[in-house]
């Protein structure tokens, strides 16, 4: 019984595994669209995003859609590190409907979920919290999205966890952003999503 109990783990954890979906392939943008003028782009297995001429906002999306899922990804902010992640999202050129959670420099409430073009702030994390963000370094970020409740972890540390009814509504696909403003840069990698039923 104890052998057959251990088989049955085994596979239930090789299952939940094999459910997990690389979204980055470590050579190029397949599977994303980008939206507006801004930089993306694949360097060294790294996904790269950095503001161009225009310096506006830009976003690179995935061609499929998610609605319950656990994201798990790493960042670096290299200068101005002003981006985010979008989940249940939609853009019509540069402008964004959905939901992002935070990517920012120290102190700019990174983990924290703000609307564009909606509700603004929905809910920042604790300040204290923000000693998670480790800024020029390899920072990983985990977002479970499960009905109306939205969960982002930073570095292990739980930054904010919430329902939300026009969240739940939400359907749409994952989103990298770039702020605009100009002199910002983000690298990518480890990008993973497993979906939830």
């Amino acid at each position: 019984m104890n052998k057959l109990a251990l088989m049955c783990v085994l596979l239930f954890s090789v299952g939940a595994s094999a459910q997990k979906i690389s979204l980055f392939n470590g050579e190029n943008l397949e599977g994303w669209t980008i939206y507006g003028t801004e930089k993306w782009y694949v360097e060294d297995g790294l996904l790269v995003c950095e503001s161009g001429p225009d310096k506006g906002y830009g976003y690179l999306g995935t061609d499929q859609q998610y609605k319950n899922f656990i994201l798990t990804l790493e960042f670096k902010q290299e200068a101005n590190g002003n981006s985010g992640v979008f989940v249940r999202s939609t853009v019509n050129g540069t402008t964004v409907s959905g939901w992002q959670v935070e990517i920012a420099p120290p102190g700019a409430h990174t983990g924290g979920v703000y609307e564009s073009y909606g509700r603004n702030w929905l809910i920042k994390p604790d300040p204290e919290k923000d000693s998670a963000l480790k800024m020029g370094e390899w920072n990983t970020m985990k977002i479970k999205m499960d009905g109306d409740r939205l969960t982002s972890w930073l570095n292990g540390t739980e930054m904010v966890s919430f329902d939300d009814a026009i969240i739940g509504a939400g359907e749409g696909s994952v989103l990298l952003q770039i702020h605009d403003g100009g002199g910002i840069k983000v690298k990518w990698r480890n990008l993973e999503l497993e979906p939830l039923d």
